[in-house]
């Protein structure tokens, strides 16, 4: 795991500066604690800092070269058949001079050109700089678990794993993206391609950009999930039976395929069904006992999932550490800010952030279960929209029998709560498309509460826009045979990549930590995807198939219990310790100024929250980040550079 940066000049009379490459490498320090690289050849230029996992001689060290000089490669990333890779290439004759996976690139590139990316397994994000062509190739994996930043503009292109490194050249204009912000506040997240700085982009999951030194590029996708089409199953115990082996199979081949490290491995647990799925295959191969494992707890039981960890682990005999999180936490903040490239709304970046420390104490890689509640519909959200999508289905009569008062009543009286309560739901907003119903039940802004918080001058820069277009469209364009597997779909190339791959990375990156997700290996994914609905969601259990793979391995009560979500208890925080903080951030005049919002629409949600009347906890953590944001990277002195890193109370474990 490393950062990696760069810069093409389309001028050829004008080479790259090397003391620029370094700034940049610098930054990104914590990426790579083990080492820094720059070659600068003209008018391109690649730097790298490193983090040991495999080969930690000095001979794999980065930029890396082919024998005359003419491919270089940086890369941050692992992959995961590389020796496989490298036997096949040393039987077409290349030379190698380290056990690397980064050397494989290097000679695929040879043999392959920018295919490359199809006989990699792994998570990526690499640049090649091809000197006999001038022409660089940045690439990222499938699912987008590596970053790769870019600006392309008429002077130049420049990458990095982090936009802050690109922040460091002078002529990287700092300046917010009204409609990238106006995404951010109805996701929580900056949807692909976009990111919150006007000019800079994400290179998408699955894609290669391809630039050559007169400017000329293409950007083209390599790779997208795909639904169909269906396995064929048929409805008998043996062919379940089958399908349950094979998953099995899979996931063991994948967990398998990510323990090769020269560094200790570890594993972050939950106690949910993926972590202690990934755990208990890591153990199955291990061996009992043959495993450490790392979660995070909290005082309030309603939020503290830390028992059900520690039951998974007393069950595999792991080497299990737990972190009970306090909100004194809360003033690093400013230092998650600086982390990350977009503001981040996701209160779980708190938890992620510290289970991470925790890890990296004791382990370099770890494992986690990432992707398995996109790929096996595990969200709360989709068993309302399976509810939904079934009322959907009913004539018009039935229908409206479906939302009768006496039927919710009668439902909540038999314990039928979830049940009572989407009926209700939908009755209340029946006129709605049944997308529009989904969007409203996960975005982090309605439409309605934009015209009421969006200040003029904001709603002017924006237009008549409609930010729900983004996840229309995705559900819209999916191939899913049911309404719930379209919703998933769109969230496995937006939420995921966008969200929840951003939060692991940048949180293990910060401790030098790496993260890798054996549910996004592409093969376990796409064998996922492609089995049908009815066995990842039976009615309205959800994770069907999976629990039933692993139910031998794992104790009753995980498989049984109802999901939590991996967040933090921001409402009882914003009312108790952080009212103060909320106040002097959100509320400052600094913060008012810039126009997004009307200040006193601001201070109803502030009041609100403070006082433990409000509902918009989640609103306004996004919007204290939002402003440590700016104050970070937009308020920062012109002429390059950024500030250090503030100082915070999750201290680098390393």
């Amino acid at each position: 795991m490393c950062g990696i940066v760069g810069v093409l000049h389309f001028d050829s009379g004008r080479p790259v500066d090397h003391a620029l490459l370094q700034r940049m490498t610098d930054v990104l320090a914590h990426r790579g604690p083990d080492g820094r690289g720059v070659h600068v050849d003209g008018a391109a230029g690649l730097g790298h800092r490193r983090l040991a996992i495999i080969d930690l001689s000095a001979e794999a060290s980065q930029p890396m070269t082919n024998e005359d000089g003419t491919v270089w490669v940086v890369f941050n990333g692992e992959i995961y058949n590389f020796k496989q890779l490298r036997d096949e290439l040393l039987a077409r004759g290349h030379a190698f001079r380290s056990r690397s996976d980064t050397e494989v690139l290097v000679h695929l590139y040879e043999e392959y050109g920018d295919d490359l990316v199809q006989r990699l397994r792994g998570m990526f994000a690499f640049a090649i700089w091809d000197a006999r062509r001038r022409r660089l190739l940045l690439a990222r994996d499938r699912f987008g678990q590596k970053p790769m930043y870019y600006r392309l503009d008429a002077g130049a292109l420049r990458f990095a794993s982090e936009v802050k490194a690109m922040l460091e050249d002078p002529e990287v204009p700092r300046a917010a993206d009204p409609e990238a912000i106006d995404d951010y506040l109805t996701y929580g997240y900056v949807p692909d391609p976009g990111t919150a700085f006007a000019g800079i982009q994400k290179l998408s999951p699955g894609s290669l950009l391809a630039v050559e030194a007169s400017g000329r590029h293409r950007l083209r996708r390599y790779w997208s999930l795909p639904l169909v089409p269906k396995h064929e199953v048929a409805r008998t115990r043996w062919s379940m039976a089958r399908v349950e082996e094979e998953l099995l199979g899979l996931i063991d081949e994948a967990v398998s395929l990510r323990t090769v490290a020269d560094v200790p491995l570890g594993a972050l647990l939950s106690g949910g069904i993926d972590s202690s799925a990934i755990v208990a295959s890591l153990c199955a191969q291990r061996g009992n006992g043959g495993a450490r494992t790392f979660s995070i707890g909290f005082d309030d039981p309603d939020w503290n999932e830390s028992a059900y960890a520690e039951l998974v682990a007393r069950h595999l005999g792991t080497e299990h550490e737990v972190l009970i999180l306090q909100p004194e936490a809360l003033p690093a903040l400013e230092r998650i800010a600086w982390h990350h490239s977009d503001p981040q709304a996701d209160p779980s970046c708190l938890p992620t952030f510290a289970v991470c420390g925790l890890a990296r104490r004791r382990v370099t890689v770890a494992l986690s279960g990432d992707g398995g509640d996109e790929l096996f519909c595990g969200y709360p959200q989709y068993r309302a929209a399976q509810v939904t999508e079934l009322l959907q289905r009913l004539p018009g009569p039935l229908r409206a029998a479906a939302g009768s008062p006496y039927l919710i009543q009668a439902l909540n009286r038999a314990g039928q709560r979830f049940l009572a309560r989407q009926l209700a739901y939908n009755r209340g907003n029946g006129h709605q498309d049944p997308t529009d119903l989904h969007l409203a039940r996960i975005e982090l802004t309605s439409p309605a509460m934009k015209l009421d918080l969006y200040g003029s001058a904001f709603r002017e820069a924006i237009g008549a826009r409609d930010a729900r277009r983004h996840l229309r469209g995705l559900i819209a364009a999916s191939e899913g045979t049911t309404f719930v597997e379209r919703c998933a779909h769109a969230d496995a190339v937006s939420y995921l990549p966008d969200d929840i791959l951003v939060k692991v990375d940048v949180a293990s990156m910060a401790y030098g930590l790496e993260c890798r997700s054996p549910f996004l290996d592409h093969v376990l994914a796409e064998y996922v995807a492609r089995l049908p609905f009815e066995l990842k969601m039976k009615r309205l259990e959800t994770k069907h198939v999976i629990k039933r793979a692993v139910r031998r391995r794992l104790p009753r009560q995980t498989l049984e219990r109802g999901k939590m979500g991996f967040g933090v208890p921001l409402r009882q925080w914003f009312r108790e310790e952080v009212s103060t903080m909320l106040r002097e951030i959100v509320l400052s005049p600094r913060a008012l100024e810039r126009g997004y919002f009307r200040p006193d629409a601001v201070r109803r949600l502030v009041d609100g929250s403070t006082r433990g009347k409000g509902e918009h906890h989640r609103l306004l953590f996004a919007l204290l980040m939002l402003e440590l944001w700016h104050r970070t990277f937009i308020d920062a002195p012109r002429g390059g550079g950024i500030p250090a890193p503030p100082p915070g109370a999750m201290a680098y474990a390393g």
